[in-house]
C-alpha cells in the first residue's frame, strides 16, 4: 500500500500564516504570505517541521525585538 504525501503545506504559527513551502527535488521551498516571514521567502528546508521552526524563530525574535528597551519608542 503506497501512501501519497503532500507537495504543498501551509505553514502557520499562532494563528498566522506565515507562508506555504512546496515540495522539489532538493526538499521544501518556503513562500512568504506574511511581510514577518519575507527574511525566509525562497529558502530551502529539509522538510516541512524544519520550514516551521524557522518561521516559530522569526515570530520569536520579533517579540523579543519588541519587547527589548532598545527598541522601544
Amino acid at each position: 500500500m503506497s501512501q501519497a504525501q503532500s507537495n504543498a503545506y501551509i505553514i502557520e504559527i499562532h494563528d498566522r500564516a506565515a507562508g506555504i513551502v512546496t515540495r522539489d527535488a532538493r526538499g521544501f521551498r518556503f513562500f512568504s504570505s506574511e511581510r514577518l516571514f519575507d527574511s525566509l521567502e525562497g529558502r530551502q528546508f529539509r522538510s516541512a517541521r524544519e520550514a516551521a521552526r524557522a518561521a516559530r524563530a522569526v515570530l520569536s525574535e520579533r517579540s523579543r525585538r519588541a519587547n527589548s528597551p532598545f527598541f522601544a519608542n
